[in-house]
C-alpha cells in the first residue's frame, strides 16, 4: 500500500485538512495517508525544517511526503516533485526542500498550475495528487514535470562557531517545553574536542553536563541531554524549561519584535 506523509501549517481547527485528504484518496484510491503534524508556526521555516527532517526518513523507501508549508508566501508559478534517497516531496518551491534536505534533492521537477483555476491550497494538492498517482503507477518524475526552472534555495541557520564555543539558535519547543537547539551531538563533541563546557541560557543559568536521562537530576533541575533525533534540548526534570527561564523559538519574523522583549532565543557553550 502506497505511504504518503502530510505535513502543514494548517492546523486543525477548519475543514481544510479533511479536505485534502479526501481529495488525494478520491484520486489515489488505496493510499496509506499518516499525518506528521499540522501545528507548525507559520513562516517558521527553522521548525518545519527541524520536524520535517526528524520525521520523514524514518519512514520506508518509497514514501511520499506532502508538505504544506507557507505555500503562498509568494504567488506560486509551480510547484515542486523532489526524489532523495528513495524518497519523494511535494511541497511548495519556497526553499523549505533544500532546508529539509540541508542541500539540494538529487532530482527535482516543477508542476505547472493551471493559471484558468484558482490558485488556492486545494488547487495545489490537486496538482500532487495526480502526480502521486503517476508515482504509484511507477512513472519517474522526469515525465511528470519541468527541469527548465530555478530552485530556491534556503541554507538551514547553522550554530555560530569559534575558538571559545559555539552560539546556537532555538529551533523547536516541544510540547513538554523542552528547548531544542541546533546542535547535534557529533557536531558538539567535534568542536569540543574533549574540553571541558559550560551551557548559558540565561544570565544566571549553566549546565555543565549532559544527562543521559531526564531523571539524572532531582525534580525542577535544569539539564542539558541530546535527543533523539540528537540535537542538543534543554529541560527541567518535571518542569516547562521554556516558560520558566523565559526562551522562546528563533523565527525571521519575529526577530525585530523579540528584540525588544524579555525573551531569549540563544543558546551559547564555552569550552574551557
Amino acid at each position: 500500500m502506497p505511504i504518503l506523509t502530510f505535513s502543514s501549517d494548517i492546523g486543525s481547527k477548519d475543514y481544510l485538512t479533511g479536505a485534502i485528504k479526501g481529495q488525494l484518496l478520491s484520486i489515489n484510491d488505496g493510499l496509506s495517508v499518516i499525518d506528521i503534524t499540522h501545528d507548525i508556526i507559520p513562516y517558521n521555516y527553522l521548525q518545519a525544517a527541524y520536524i520535517c527532517r526528524n520525521a520523514v526518513f524514518n519512514f520506508p523507501k518509497g514514501t511520499i511526503h506532502m508538505i504544506l508549508f507557507n505555500i503562498f508566501d509568494e504567488r506560486p508559478e509551480h510547484l515542486l516533485l523532489a526524489e532523495h534517497n528513495g524518497h519523494y516531496f511535494c511541497c511548495a518551491d519556497n526553499g523549505l526542500l533544500t532546508m529539509i534536505l540541508e542541500g539540494k534533492p538529487q532530482k527535482v521537477v516543477s508542476l505547472k498550475l493551471n493559471n484558468n483555476n484558482p490558485i488556492n491550497t486545494l488547487e495545489c494538492t490537486e496538482i500532487f495528487a495526480r502526480a502521486i498517482a503517476e508515482i504509484n503507477k511507477g512513472k519517474k518524475i522526469d515525465d511528470l514535470g519541468s527541469n527548465d526552472f530555478s530552485l530556491k534555495v534556503k541554507l538551514p541557520l547553522k550554530p555560530a562557531v569559534t575558538d571559545d564555543g559555539i552560539d546556537c539558535h532555538i529551533v523547536f519547543i516541544d510540547n513538554f517545553e523542552n528547548v531544542i537547539v541546533n546542535i547535534r551531538k557529533q557536531e558538539f563533541e567535534q568542536y569540543r574536542n574533549g574540553r571541558n563546557f559550560s551551557i548559558v541560557f540565561k544570565r544566571d543559568q549553566v549546565i555543565k553536563k549532559i544527562s543521559d536521562t531526564y531523571a539524572d537530576l532531582g525534580d525542577s533541575e535544569p539539564l542539558a541531554i541530546f535527543n533523539s533525533a540528537g540535537y542538543l534540548e534543554i529541560a527541567i526534570n518535571k518542569g516547562n524549561a521554556a516558560g520558566l527561564f523565559g526562551l522562546q523559538g528563533y523565527s525571521e519574523m519575529q526577530q525585530q519584535y523579540l528584540n525588544n522583549r524579555m525573551f531569549y532565543q540563544n543558546v551559547k557553550i564555552y569550552f574551557e
